[in-house]
């Protein structure tokens, strides 16, 4: 990895390591999600949520914490020597239960002990801010993690049976903790039959993720800009697109992003503080860019990593329509 990106010294303090993952202690301190979502704790997680099991003969799924824990185990072993930040944990749709001795008890009159809990849905973050770079004054550094949702699984089945991840590697924007994450950077419903599977899909997209070529596009990004009207049409377009006939659809690029996201880009474009237009009303790519990841940040947990790809592929399809002058249904 030292041969393709530039390290430079990390300013944060990184205080000694978990014993159980290799993490070190220091976290992130805005989360990558938000919606529908509340903040996880590794240790809680670990000591204190409960596995859902597999009916068929009680064997247990893949938790939260190990899928965590083996993400940050790669990740070290892959870019070994490298800082590892503790993970931000996003979790959605808790599953509530209690203890037998307490099923006759009213909900308020319940201890702490007689309760139990679990997320059906995850996601999180490993930040490695030593491998690092800079692109238009903001500092982005090299993250993994993941996402899970039990609903996806057939808990009715047996060990054995197909469990499913999302899994990614990218850059955080350290502004702003907005996801830069790729096409080479994700892999969408991973399935798994054990933890050593899932070790090895791990491996394989770390080992493979082109951190060059990601880098590259995003610093072209910030080479070219659309003036406002072009920036208003291109908006306009894409509230068009969800209501466009599917055979013409099927001829456009792909957007994912949802009216409530649009909306977020626009009020962004007047009054974020890193990436709003400019005094001319010119906003570069590189900007774009982050307004749509900034507006990901209200996806709920299952179509977020597929936005943020999402967001990667239309901006890069702006550019190179920008670059090369050819036709773009959302400019022209």
């Amino acid at each position: 990895m030292e041969n393709i990106l530039t390290l430079r010294p990390v300013s944060q303090q990184v205080v000694k390591a978990n014993v159980d993952t290799g993490i070190s202690t220091v976290s992130t301190n805005s989360p990558i999600i938000v919606a529908n979502t509340v903040e996880g704790n590794f240790n809680e997680i670990k000591n204190n949520h409960i596995i859902p099991v597999f009916v068929k003969d009680n064997s247990t799924l893949i938790s939260h914490y190990d899928f965590i824990d083996v993400t940050a185990e790669i990740a070290a072993t892959v870019f070994s020597g490298e800082k590892l930040l503790s993970p931000s944990i996003r979790l959605s749709h808790p599953i509530k239960g209690r203890i037998p001795d307490a099923r006759d008890k009213p909900a308020h009159l319940l201890q702490e002990h007689e309760k139990t809990l679990y997320y059906e849905r995850m996601a999180f973050a490993i930040e490695i801010p030593t491998i690092h770079e800079d692109i238009d004054g903001n500092t982005l550094s090299l993250t993994v993690g993941g996402v899970k949702a039990y609903s996806q699984d057939n808990l009715s089945a047996r060990k054995g049976a197909d469990e499913h991840f999302k899994i990614y590697i990218g850059f955080q924007n350290r502004v702003c903790t907005n996801l830069c994450v790729s096409t080479d950077g994700f892999m969408n419903d991973v399935k798994v039959s054990s933890l050593g599977h899932l070790k090895a899909c791990l491996t394989t997209l770390f080992e493979n993720y082109n951190a060059s070529y990601s880098l590259h596009t995003l610093k072209d990004f910030a080479q070219y800009s659309v003036r406002e009207e072009q920036f208003a049409h291109l908006i306009g377009r894409c509230r068009m697109y969800p209501f466009l006939p599917k055979k013409l659809q099927a001829e456009i690029p792909q957007l994912l992003f949802g009216d409530t996201q649009l909306g977020m880009v626009v009020r962004d474009y007047y009054r974020d503080e890193s990436f709003c237009k400019g005094s001319d009303g010119n906003i570069n790519l590189w900007k774009m860019y982050n307004l749509f990841t900034g507006a990901n940040k209200s996806t709920y947990i299952d179509m977020f990593l597929e936005r943020s790809v999402n967001a990667f592929q239309f901006i890069h399809g702006l550019k190179d329509a920008l670059r090369l002058g050819g036709n773009n249904w959302y400019l022209s």
